[in-house]
């Protein structure tokens, strides 16, 4: 092979110029050439012939564009409105819902909601757990367990499995007990 270096059976890759716009911040001496090293790639003389291209480590662009997978891990359903952005509407069939902004909606089949300290839910929402460190506004039911934050304040029509309030956690309304 013609790239390969016949005494230690190494692989080489020959170097080619970098163009001077591509060259690191800092590096502009005209009087020596710019050179990319070389990725290191493992040796393909041992793999079958189709197999070689396919072997080929991807480019940069490929591993950038493309999440990395993995295996038999199910991504939940998760809704993010981050801060500073307000949504209003129906929410339906998410496994978790994360409010750092302001959302105004009716929020249904929904697994877990986590209010942060600058997030606002104003609405209805019927969940199986509520995570509570900002304001939620309106008619709440949580199935399983409600969890109100020193920085939380939860006001309208709750009901709930089990609650915990953390010290300066606030609620107020009309509160509905589970039945024992």
């Amino acid at each position: 092979m013609a790239d390969q270096a016949d005494d230690l059976g190494i692989p080489t890759k020959l170097v080619r110029p970098m163009p001077r716009s591509a060259e690191p911040p800092g590096v502009s001496d005209p009087s020596r050439p710019s050179m990319a090293p070389a990725p290191a790639s493992p040796p393909m003389s041992n793999l079958p012939p189709g197999a070689q291209a396919a072997h080929a480590a991807p480019s940069p662009r490929q591993r950038t564009d493309q999440p990395a997978a993995r295996d038999n891990v199910v991504e939940p359903r998760k809704l993010i409105v981050g801060q500073g952005i307000s949504l209003s509407g129906e929410i339906n069939s998410c496994d978790r819902l994360v409010v750092e902004g302001n959302v105004q909606a009716n929020l249904q089949n929904c697994q877990s909601m986590t209010i942060s300290e600058t997030g606002l839910f104003d609405g209805n929402a019927a969940i199986d757990d509520a995570d509570v460190h900002g304001r939620f506004e309106g008619d709440l039911v949580v199935r399983k367990r409600l969890m109100i934050r020193a920085s939380g304040h939860v006001a309208g029509t709750i009901s709930y499995g089990e609650i915990e309030i953390e010290a300066g956690g606030r609620i107020s309304g009309s509160i509905q007990a589970p039945r024992t």
